[in-house]
């Protein structure tokens, strides 16, 4: 089974319409995963329950306060916007909510991930150009508290 890009536009406008909130669909070596939300959500609390199919969190990194920065879907991750650009961040850097950290290109398509919360990048675990899987930990963020 496999979908193109009209009918994936087609199933999401369909889902868009209900309260199912995740699919998943799996067939000769073809995956196509889709859950509604923020569009570019990717950081989740480690101390929020996982679903089954997402990586558990390192005990070190659950023990140090971090937050993971997950890649919501299937595709080849990005540091920045082109081979030219500086990437968009760096390790340390402090980031605040809003701004891209960096791109998955999924099906030509590219996709900003933004930074749910202001703080530190401590981790980048994935080199640029890697392909990445759905749930994967991609980065690793030290939260600021708000004053």
């Amino acid at each position: 089974m496999k979908f193109d890009l009209s009918e994936i536009r087609e199933l999401i406008t369909i889902l868009s319409k209900t309260e199912v909130t995740e699919l998943e669909l799996e067939s000769e070596g073809f995956r196509l995963a889709i859950r509604k939300g923020p569009q570019v959500a990717a950081v989740s609390s480690v101390a929020a329950p996982q679903a089954a199919n997402a990586p558990r969190v390192a005990p070190s990194a659950a023990s140090q306060g971090l937050l993971e920065v997950k890649a919501p879907m299937v595709g080849t991750f990005y540091r920045a916007a082109s081979p030219e650009a500086d990437p968009f961040v760096q390790l340390n850097d402090r980031i605040r909510v809003g701004q891209t950290v960096c791109i998955i290109e999924a099906m030509k398509l590219m996709n900003n991930i933004d930074a749910e919360v202001t703080g530190r990048v401590v981790e980048i675990l994935v080199e640029n150009a890697q392909p990445v899987e759905f749930g994967q930990v991609i980065m690793r963020l030290d939260p600021e508290l708000p004053i």
